[in-house]
């Protein structure tokens, strides 16, 4: 029998919120803030889905935000789950010797065993890192891609030439920023065989009123995905993405 896997999404947004509030009395004046409350409000509704992979992108990996406590590492011990964090921004960035922006990253969270891990870096764009992660059956990429659209496409084709050695069926997940419509990613799905978990194009952006699908689950065919759906929780600007899917059973 095919074995079953729950995968949650979710931009957190550094646990600092969304809303109103978050931009008063000055624009963005939430990002600033201490983030430990909402953050507490996001490990609660984690704990309720159950997932068995979490992927989380905009990760404090412990600024003065979030009290010095990684927030992949706090939810991984909540759950009793291993974890595997890394700054988003290239190895050479001097963003990386900046403060607060230095703790800022994405994350999987997971109860499967890790077959082997790596971090890819793209050529283009100030957020370049692709976490990648080998499992059993399967293989599982999250990334952030750029604001700037021709950054995003640049790192699609990175994208691209980092599959040709991949193997086994696979997963790419994350905040795609694809503000110009999901018609961003056809090229790129279509010369990677890839199909959108998200058949319906449900908005995920912003959560107080979504207008935007930005978050994507893409796939192998051959991964069987099922009862997607969008959680409509507001503990971030984005809303975070759930599914289930199966591996093609062995021969």
């Amino acid at each position: 029998m095919a074995k079953e896997v729950k995968f949650l999404l979710y931009n957190i947004r550094y646990g600092t919120g969304a809303g109103v509030g978050y931009h008063l009395p000055l624009p963005f004046t939430g990002y600033f803030l201490p983030s430990l409350k909402n953050t507490e409000r996001i490990v609660r509704f984690i704990k309720q889905e159950h997932p068995d992979i979490i992927g989380l992108v905009e990760v404090d990996e412990g600024s003065y935000r979030s009290g010095r406590t990684n927030q992949a590492k706090w939810i991984a011990q909540e759950l009793g789950y291993s974890h595997v964090y890394e700054s988003k921004y290239g190895e050479e960035s001097m963003v990386r010797r900046m403060p607060v922006l230095k703790s800022q990253g994405n994350a999987f969270i997971t109860n499967q065993a890790i077959m082997a891990r790596h971090f890819h870096f793209f050529k283009t764009g100030i957020k370049k890192l692709v976490i990648e992660l080998e499992f059993d059956t399967f293989v599982i990429f999250l990334v952030h891609l750029s604001l700037k659209f021709r950054h995003r496409q640049r790192q699609l084709g990175d994208l691209h030439r980092l599959f040709a050695s991949v193997k086994k069926p696979k997963i790419v997940a994350g905040d795609f920023n694809a503000f110009w419509g999901d018609y961003e990613l056809e090229l790129f799905m279509a010369a990677t065989n890839l199909v959108n978990a998200n058949q319906k194009g449900l908005p995920t952006f912003p959560s107080i009123t979504p207008s935007r699908q930005l978050d994507f689950i893409l796939h192998s065919p051959e991964i069987k995905m099922h009862n997607f759906k969008v959680c409509p929780v507001k503990f971030s600007d984005h809303m975070p993405v759930l599914c289930k899917f199966e591996m093609p059973e062995k021969n």
